[in-house]
């Protein structure tokens, strides 16, 4: 029979202690957060990287390693991808390294055998499950997440053509095999014991045992760590829902793949990358999303059985269990953020300039966005474990952008009946401008005071709340007062021209402490406040800053800060001056200080390098946010949000996946040659 494919794959590996590894020797390399996550006994995750270097086409290989790197971190986990690189293996690999993974066509597939000739040639690879293995075991990882394990070969009867992975499950303390015969544990992760397929949640065969959660798995796992056995334990978890409606389409080209592979003689390691590619092909893409959408699921499941192992282990330790339903590490206020969620679908002209009429040529690519969305997956691939309010439909859309957010707190996310997910259609040109914009949003008018209301105790206790401009004027009202009454700092975003005024239709806007408009939102700002506002705005960068300036001074009287995006031109920070630069954190002192603005430029980055600007500003403002939440100083929290913001232009999604904590931190930020940002008293641009 063949085994196959299957899903979340855990290997156990001894007490892991990362000293007796001595893995920094000529062979061997850590990487620091795995080593130092491993010292404190922290949860991590051990990845293959024959994903990135054989499983998917550039650039589909980069983004979901980056994305499933990214849900690891967002579960409190540590994620550990394994390659080779050069004669190396490295366990943890830098962003730049997984660039060079996903680029090179010379990468070899690195099994156990293969090993030994990479490593004494000197040559780069992406490690295959045998092979991520080994380093696993030698790290002290007892967790790793694959999207599939090779098997027992079609006709393996005949030709003992076996998966190496299969014979290392029998010989490591890991997870899986000829599962039986090898002495491996086997359990389906959910509540059937049905044996899943790689491309659905049935296989006609039976798992001997199933667990029902990750706390069940963790139980699992601590006992076979516990008595010692010399092999492997295997937790299946089937493909998700949503996903395995193609299952038979997708099998049908299966049997078509494996005849051609038969015919044209692909043997050994060369037959599951042949099927793969073939089944795209024949499936139009559709295994390819499936394929993605699986390991997603599988590095969430992984994540959370990681998470919930290390808990165990240190209540055992302690010998005091954690209180019931208490997961987290802390009790601190979360952040909590209120506004759109949608699904995207963004058409980029191939000539900067578009004519209307009729059909240019183009791309259309679908992604995941929402001004509060954005802000939230922001946050959370910052560090940051943001609470996100909002509302989709109960129709395949809304099914993919839950699919989507899993390494996100959706949580408040409500599921509304007879509704549809909002979807947002955007033209740009070649160069990444917006020229036309298309949005059914009507379901954003059911995120109401009444179902935000059900979540009052935290956003009373709540360390910042952002709310979107796209969400009823009444709810912005409810919000604002439980604000206020409970001294919570609020940020505004405005979401565009027309929704900028909702919080000054009312006193309401006396309770925010930030806003981040455009310019031209910032003029609809003080239009709805009754003021004098230009009639044409200036291009000169100088008169631009003094407009801008004047513009932010009388939300000042009640707002800490005011930031004023300026596209390509930066970003303008408006408040109460105080070492030299802006308070952005509120205190309960009466201000004393002098109004000012200071001009901040934005990175520079070239218009062949400009993917699209649908998520610059929100990844812009989530980044000063977390700056805010982690007490940084004014500078820093502005350029970790310029940082954020060239990542997601460089991007084909709003939010860019190689968005996280390594490629957005403080030692980058201090690293970069920034211009000198420019101060402006408010004072005298007050005329």
């Amino acid at each position: 029979m063949m085994l196959g494919k299957v899903s979340t794959f855990l290997q156990r590996c001894g007490i892991p202690t990362f000293h007796r590894c001595r893995m920094h020797d000529s062979l061997f390399h850590v990487h620091p957060s795995v080593s130092e996550a491993l010292a404190e006994n922290k949860p991590v995750v051990a990845l293959e990287s024959t994903i990135i270097t054989h499983g998917m086409p550039y650039p589909q290989n980069l983004s979901t390693a980056q994305e499933v790197e990214a849900i690891v971190r967002a579960h409190g986990v540590t994620p550990a991808t394994v390659g080779v690189l050069q004669g190396k293996v490295h366990v943890g690999l830098t962003q730049e390294q997984l660039h060079f993974l996903s680029r090179s066509e010379a990468s070899l597939k690195v099994s156990r055998r293969d090993l030994p000739y990479a490593i004494s040639k000197g040559l780069s690879g992406g490690t295959t499950v045998s092979g991520t293995m080994i380093a696993a075991h030698r790290a002290g990882i007892p967790v790793f997440v694959t999207g599939g394990i090779g098997g027992v070969h079609r006709d393996g009867e005949n030709s003992m053509d076996v998966s190496a992975d299969l014979t290392e499950l029998g010989r490591r303390p890991s997870l899986w095999s000829r599962p039986e015969t090898q002495g491996v544990c086997v359990a389906t992760f959910g509540n059937s014991r049905e044996f899943p397929a790689f491309f659905s949640p049935e296989s006609g065969f039976t798992s001997p045992y199933n667990v029902a959660d990750a706390e069940e798995a963790a139980k699992l796992i601590a006992s076979t760590l516990s008595l010692g056995l010399q092999s492997g334990l295997l937790l299946a978890v089937p493909i998700p829902e949503e996903h395995a409606a193609v299952g038979q389409l997708i099998q049908e080209a299966i049997q078509t793949a494996v005849a051609e592979a038969s015919e044209k003689g692909v043997r050994g390691r060369d037959v599951t990358p042949f099927i793969l590619r073939r089944v795209n092909e024949l499936t139009k893409g559709k295994s390819l999303q499936a394929n993605m959408a699986l390991i997603r699921n599988n590095a969430t499941v992984g994540s959370r059985i990681a998470f919930a192992l290390s808990q165990l282990r240190q209540s055992r330790k302690s010998r005091s269990p954690p209180p019931p339903g208490k997961m987290s590490p802390s009790a601190l206020p979360q952040s909590v953020v209120i506004g759109g969620i949608n699904v995207d679908f963004i058409a980029k002209g191939k000539s900067q300039k578009l004519l209307f009429g009729q059909t240019n040529p183009g791309s259309v690519c679908q992604s995941f966005g929402g001004v509060g969305r954005n802000i939230a997956d922001c946050l959370t691939r910052l560090g940051e474990k943001p609470v996100f309010i909002s509302a989709i439909g109960t129709d395949s859309h809304g099914d993919a952008v839950l699919s989507h957010c899993q390494h996100m707190n959706t949580s408040g996310v409500a599921r509304m009946q007879e509704q549809r997910t909002a979807t947002y259609c955007v033209v740009i040109t070649e160069s990444g401008e917006f020229s036309l914009g298309l949005g059914d949003m009507d379901i954003h008018q059911q995120i109401t005071a009444q179902y935000v209301s059900q979540f009052e105790e935290l956003l009373s206790s709540a360390s910042l709340v952002c709310l979107d401009g796209n969400i009823p004027v009444s709810t912005i009202d409810y919000v604002c007062s439980i604000a206020k009454e409970h001294s919570v700092p609020v940020w505004y975003e405005p979401t565009d021209v027309d929704k900028a005024s909702k919080p000054f239709l009312s006193n309401s806007w006396k309770a925010l402490t930030y806003t981040s408009p455009n310019l031209v939102e910032l003029c609809t700002m003080n239009k709805t406040l009754g003021l004098p506002t230009p009639t044409e705005l200036p291009s000169d960068l100088g008169e631009l800053l003094d407009c801008a300036s004047a513009l932010s001074r009388p939300l000042l009287e009640h707002l800490q800060c005011v930031v004023v995006t300026l596209g390509p031109l930066g970003v303008l920070v408006c408040g109460e001056h105080g070492d030299g630069a802006v308070r952005l954190r509120p205190s309960k002192r009466r201000r004393d200080g002098r109004l000012c603005a200071v001009h901040y430029p934005a990175m520079a980055l070239s218009p062949a390098d400009i993917v699209n600007v649908s998520g610059a500003g929100d990844s812009l403002a989530g980044g000063v946010m977390v700056g805010i939440l982690q007490g940084r100083n004014t500078d820093d929290s502005v350029r970790l949000g310029l940082m954020a913001a060239r990542l997601s232009l460089s991007s084909p999604h709003p939010i860019a996946p190689s968005l996280n904590t390594d490629s957005v931190n403080l030692e980058r930020v201090c690293s970069q040659a920034w211009p000198r940002p420019t101060l402006l008293w408010l004072e005298e641009t007050d005329q």
